[in-house]
């Protein structure tokens, strides 16, 4: 599947389905968002983005169309991730671990816990 590249505010739909975990309808979307203050309408906008980006299927039962996430969020993390890395460090992911070690933003534990999944992939 290649990348797709989604919006905030289409992540935010997108974090609504994830969590859902079975096919829900754009009033249930609406009522998870509702703190976003955004109109019924600009849901819809954001679901027909996500259906024709191919990230979401929209099934219509009755009158209702029930929608379901076909981009995983561990998909969508790991093209962020690797856009993220290509754009700020030129692709170098030891780069990137190199800046989180020189900002401190490893804790014991994390750096620990680094460690374990090396020593499993060498392993």
């Amino acid at each position: 599947m290649k990348d797709i590249t989604i919006g905030e505010s289409e992540l935010e739909i997108m974090k609504v389905l994830w969590k859902a975990k079975e096919p829900i309808t754009s009033v249930e979307i609406s009522q998870a968002v509702a703190e976003r203050g955004w109109k019924k309408t600009t849901i819809a906008t954001f679901l027909t983005r996500l259906v024709e980006k191919g990230a979401v299927a929209a099934n219509k039962q009755g009158k209702l169309y029930y929608y379901t996430p076909l981009l995983t969020a561990k998909a969508h993390r790991r093209a962020q991730t690797r856009h993220l890395i290509m754009s700020l460090y030129n692709g170098s992911v030891k780069d990137f671990a190199v800046s989180l070690f020189e900002e401190e933003k490893l804790s014991e534990d994390d750096i620990q816990e680094l460690r374990a999944l090396f020593e499993d992939k060498e392993g």
